[in-house]
């Protein structure tokens, strides 16, 4: 209780002598900070678990016994302790924005910290920075609850999470603000800009504090970009595009194999036996796969490539170029796989490993086919990782950005933005939402930067619901109807309902005022004779803000009835509804 009254005591003081504006700054600081922390937590557990008990094993087999026994354990916790399978990350922050404005679950800041580094540690072909956003993601929700922070705030702090997580992760600030304008939808502003700064600057400061000068990937650009190079960069573009679009394809096909077993068990049981057979055959899907990238950054594809059944014969280069191939396809079926039978990661550093394989295979055709061509390999690892970045999560920005950032520097900006923009084009001309947005789009829950259709997102139809409408049956007399309904009722329309509560009808009170003070009516005529067929009919369960606009518009109607599991439950109206959209209008953009 003292504990209560004191931070009632805060909350008063901050009220007074602390303006909204200026506390959002703290906020920011302060998520950023927490979303460093996070970062630095996930990376150093999974590196220990990693470097102390996955060392223990040693040999080529370890590759198939560590993972049985870390999906072993991250299934057995995900069904006896915690009682949940995991959402996807960002997926999850984005269903939280567009349907529970900005509020997570608090268990999801701490499921992350245990699961994912079990899954990731033992082998699973994951990424960590997905989990670092979901956790510090709901650390931000659950501060915003706490001081009483408004929905558009919360969206703002969940952007200064993502930017600083980023920024921690791949020391690549700007990035981190472009991603989380791209990714979550962001209203960019003035306003806005500097929270983002502050966080991403929080988070930066706060995994050099811990790490020192590590960082993920160490490359500095040696060979420029020449201008006769820029033909094989748009080819690099083409074929990270068909990369995007496999991945995302072969995705969601995974998930919806796996949905099909209705026992998590048996979805468990195959999905692990083919992820151990994968990292078995296939070392470097072992894990996030940050050594494959950077040694491939360095050249060395031999190293990268690790132990495998053909050693003999890897000094072909051919050779080592169908296996980097194969490392493309065979990432996605094996991340894809980690995720869908229960294990907690990310898509980014995974998305990375392909984009990076893509890249040094193009660089090392064109080194190899004779025709006296030299172009960097580690050159197009690296704009390789950027065009898989842009087509997959559809955020070509953040690509540009994040790998001009890692280079340490900007001369690769003009095939960065070349390979990006083709890349980004080819992939949204048959792929229209990413991995992160297509489930929401699917439902109309996705928000954009469109502000008209995110305030209608933003609007629920249970807010604007009116059920205070007396009903009629359609065997009433018209002299029922009057002492019943309209004595008792200041609204103009009634809806008429079966014995079942369904709606069959609405009855205008324009079709009886003129009959209604003629008694000799009253027993002659019933509701059945007078009803109307509603012009449209709103359904609870399926119709989005968007599509009730859209049924008013065509209707032309200003009440229109709502449905609810095939019942009657009231009706919207058009005042209400634009007097709704209004006010949230005013909120968004004040």
């Amino acid at each position: 209780m003292n504990t209560s009254k004191a931070f009632t005591k805060f909350l008063k003081w901050r009220y007074r002598k602390i303006s909204d504006q200026n506390f959002v700054y703290i906020l920011s600081i302060l998520v950023g900070f927490l979303a460093g922390l996070v970062s630095v937590f996930l990376k150093n557990l999974t590196h220990y678990i990693e470097e102390g008990i996955v060392n223990i094993f040693l040999g080529y087999v370890a590759y198939f016994i560590l993972p049985i026994i870390g999906l072993s354990t991250v299934y057995s916790l995900n069904k006896y302790v915690f009682k949940r399978f995991p959402r996807h990350s960002i997926p999850t922050i984005l269903h939280a924005l567009s349907r529970r404005n900005g509020i997570i679950k608090r268990v999801k800041i701490w499921y992350p910290l245990i699961i994912s580094p079990l899954t990731v540690g033992f082998g699973g072909s994951v990424g960590l920075l997905g989990p670092a956003i979901l956790s510090g993601a709901t650390i931000s929700s659950n501060i915003s609850t706490l001081f009483h922070i408004d929905s558009k705030t919360r969206t703002l702090l969940f952007g200064c999470v993502t930017t600083a997580a980023i920024a921690a992760v791949f020391n690549s600030p700007l990035a981190g603000i472009i991603f989380a304008v791209e990714v979550l939808s962001l209203d960019l502003t003035l306003m806005s800009l500097l929270p983002l700064l502050l966080a991403s600057l929080s988070g930066v400061i706060t995994s050099h504090f811990f790490q020192g000068d590590e960082v993920l990937f160490r490359f500095h650009v040696t060979e420029n970009f020449r201008l006769k190079d820029l033909p094989f960069y748009i080819l690099l573009g083409a074929g990270t595009a068909f990369g995007s679009i496999y991945f995302t394809k072969m995705y969601f096909k995974i998930f919806e194999l796996f949905n099909k077993f209705n026992n998590k068990f048996y979805r468990f049981l195959i999905g692990g036996i083919l992820v151990c057979l994968l990292l078995y055959a296939i070392p470097p899907l072992f894990g996030e796969g940050l050594s494959f990238i950077n040694n491939l950054l360095k050249g060395d594809h031999f190293t990268a490539l690790g132990k495998t059944p053909f050693d003999d014969i890897i000094d072909n280069i051919w050779v080592a170029i169908l296996l980097l191939f194969g490392i493309t396809v065979f990432k996605a079926i094996a991340t894809t796989t980690t995720l869908a039978i229960g294990g907690s990661g990310g898509i980014i550093i995974p998305t990375l490993v392909m984009g990076s394989a893509l890249g040094n295979i193009l660089g090392k055709v064109i080194n190899h086919l004779g025709l006296n061509l030299h172009v960097s390999e580690s050159n197009f690892t690296l704009v390789g990782m950027a065009g898989l970045i842009a087509g997959v999560l559809h955020a070509p920005l953040s690509a540009i950005f994040l790998i001009a950032e890692i280079s340490g520097g900007y001369s690769l900006f003009v095939p960065l933005m070349t390979t990006v923009a083709i890349s980004y084009m080819i992939t949204r001309r048959f792929i229209k939402h990413s991995i992160y947005t297509q489930e929401l789009a699917e439902k109309g829950q996705l928000i954009t930067h469109n502000k008209d259709e995110m305030i209608l997102l933003l609007m629920k139809i249970d807010k604007i619901v009116e059920t205070n409408f007396i009903p009629v049956k359609p065997s009433m007399s018209l002299g029922e109807v009057v002492h019943k309904a309209v004595a008792k009722s200041s609204r103009n329309i009634f809806p008429v309902i079966n014995d079942e509560d369904e709606l069959v009808g609405v009855l205008l009170m324009d079709s009886i005022r003129h009959m209604m003070f003629d008694q000799e009516q009253y027993d002659k005529i019933s509701v059945r004779m007078l009803m109307k067929q509603a012009p449209k009919v709103i359904e609870f369960e399926k119709d989005t803000m968007k599509s009730v606009m859209r049924k008013f518009q065509d209707s032309s109607a200003w009440n229109l009835p709502v449905t609810k599991d095939g019942k009657y439950y009231g009706f919207i109206s058009k005042s209400k509804l634009l007097t709704t959209y209004r006010r949230k209008l005013i909120n968004f953009t004040r």
